[in-house]
């Protein structure tokens, strides 16, 4: 009997380590849910929201930590739930307004400016943002969601000619095999001439040696003046230390910041542009210290600006920031950037290289002629559902007809001499 009971003590205590087990293992996955979800909708505020909103303070528009809670609070109305009416808010905020919501005639108001549209988000996008601000103190949750910066990419050092090196190192390798060989054949000569061999000279000496050197060093010289000579001007690898230290790996890697979001005229006309400082201030009223350098370089920008942290106005008149211009082509050369952004549909990283992993900013490509040209011979230009190729009835009617299977920028023109420089 008391065996009987004893089994049946340990069962139960098994059953109940395993129901626990499920249960931890459960609620694990659950959290590991919630902190995808999170990390998702963090993305999604810094995208969409954190130009205006902080999730802990007022800013251009009131902290957003709660809001659900506040607008559940402002009860149903015309058959729609809180809530529901703050998704409506979110993609446009004119529609709760206009249906006199009463909570959203409340805040409608708010200074110092109105809330922007967001038509094109989605439902479910906007339940990650809510639950993001609502999170956002829960460092356990948002952890997949760092926002530390990610480790830049060096900037490619200067060529040391290794290529150079290995290749004189080659030759030389091969004059001394080449010698000894020689050698080797003379003696086997005079010994079947039954002649006596000389005595060996060190073959450093030999007339042979001496020319293979004076070959290697005219081929050596010759290949180091004609390199430099197609390098000059050039300055790929190029990195110059800017008066703020902005990290593109952080804006553009981690936070996802769109590159035209700043770099705004790069879709418009010939040059990308450098961000005014008020697009800087549409966050960093808000972010005011940074991961990696606390509040040094953001002060910098206040000094630049004029913003009085402790008063929140801008109190002096606004300095320029004197950024070093690190892409630089000669005055004879014509490149349009709306052009490749528009019309080509070209990514920035194709030029710029991996902007988005550069902790400081450095020059990718040569930007050499024979580079423009090679990728104007290889990229296919995008004809299907591009209005700017409409005119280029030959080369549509071809593909039509499948005489050609695409169509490269050389032949649209884009190898010839004055499409570049005139």
């Amino acid at each position: 009997m008391a065996h009987t009971i004893q089994s049946r003590k340990t069962a139960t205590s098994l059953l109940s380590s395993v129901l626990l087990a499920f249960a931890l293992i459960f609620s694990s996955s659950s959290f590991a849910v919630d902190a995808a979800l999170v990390a998702e909708g963090k993305t999604l505020f810094k995208a969409n929201c954190a130009s205006c909103h902080n999730p802990l303070q007022n800013a251009t528009g009131p902290a957003l930590k709660g809001v659900t809670a506040r607008w559940e609070a402002g009860g149903a109305y015309q058959g729609k739930s809180g809530k529901e009416w703050l998704v409506e808010w979110v993609k446009n905020w004119n529609t709760p307004v206009n249906a006199k919501y009463p909570y959203a005639v409340e805040i409608s108001n708010w200074a110092p400016s109105q809330m922007n549209l967001f038509t094109t988000l989605k439902n479910e996008d906007i339940e990650k943002i809510l639950l993001y601000v609502d999170n956002s103190e829960s460092a356990k949750l948002a952890a997949t969601a760092t926002t530390t910066a990610t480790a830049g990419a060096e900037a490619p050092k200067e060529d040391s000619n290794i290529i150079l090196y290995l290749f004189i190192l080659l030759l030389v390798v091969l004059a001394a095999i080449l010698v000894s060989v020689t050698n080797k054949l003379d003696k086997v000569v005079d010994e079947s001439k039954g002649l006596a061999s000389e005595a060996k000279v060190p073959f450093w000496k030999t007339v042979k040696f001496k020319v293979a050197v004076l070959l290697i060093t005219l081929v050596c010289v010759g290949f180091y003046l004609a390199d430099n000579a197609i390098r000059l001007g050039r300055q790929q690898g190029y990195q110059p230390t800017q008066p703020i230290r902005y990290n593109h790996a952080l804006h553009a890697g981690t936070h996802k910041i769109d590159c035209q979001y700043c770099h705004t005229s790069a879709s418009k006309g010939k040059a990308a542009g450098i961000p005014s400082l008020n697009t800087c201030m549409n966050c960093h009223k808000n972010v005011q210290k940074g991961p990696e350098y606390g509040t040094e370089e953001i002060a910098k920008l206040y000094d630049a600006v004029g913003w009085d942290l402790a008063t929140q106005k801008y109190v002096r008149p606004a300095k320029p920031v004197e950024w070093v211009r690190i892409h630089n082509l000669p005055d004879h050369v014509y490149f349009n950037h709306s052009q490749h952004v528009v019309a080509g549909k070209v990514a920035c990283q194709t030029c710029h290289g991996p902007i988005q992993e550069m902790k400081e900013v450095y020059q990718f490509a040569p930007l050499s002629m024979g580079w423009c040209v090679n990728c104007h011979r290889q990229t296919e230009v995008q004809f299907a559902g591009n209005n700017y190729y409409s005119t280029y009835e030959k080369l549509h009617e071809q593909l039509k007809n499948k005489t050609i299977d695409k169509v490269t920028v050389e032949k649209i023109g884009g190898t010839e001499c004055a499409k570049c420089h005139y």
